[in-house]
C-alpha cells in the first residue's frame, strides 16, 4: 500500500508529540482501505510518521506492506521502518 501523505500531515508528522494527528491519518487510511487494519501496518505507517519527514523529507509515498512482521520499535527504527527485508519496488 502506498500512502501519498497530504502537506499537512507532512507539517504535523514533523512535530514532535502529535500522536492523536498520527491516529486521526491512520484513521483516514482505514476509511480508504480497510484491510489495512493490522497491527504491522499500523506500525509502519506510525515508523514513517515518526521518522519519513525527518529523514527522507518529501519522500513520495510511504509504503506499508502487509508481509512485514511486527516487531519492537527499536527494530522498526533499525530497519528504516521496512522490518523483514528491503523496501519493494514500485
Amino acid at each position: 500500500m502506498r500512502v501519498f501523505p497530504t502537506p499537512s500531515g507532512r507539517a504535523a508528522a514533523r512535530q514532535p508529540g502529535t500522536s492523536a494527528a498520527a491516529d486521526e491519518a491512520w484513521a483516514e487510511v482505514l476509511a480508504l482501505s480497510p484491510d489495512a487494519d493490522t497491527a504491522g501496518m499500523r506500525a509502519q505507517f506510525i515508523c514513517h510518521w515518526e521518522f519519513a519527514e525527518t529523514l527522507q523529507p518529501g519522500k513520495a509515498s510511504w509504503n506499508l506492506e502487509p508481509w512485514r512482521p511486527v516487531v519492537d520499535d527499536t527494530e522498526m527504527f533499525a530497519s528504516g521502518c521496512n522490518p523483514g527485508g528491503p523496501e519493494g519496488p514500485f
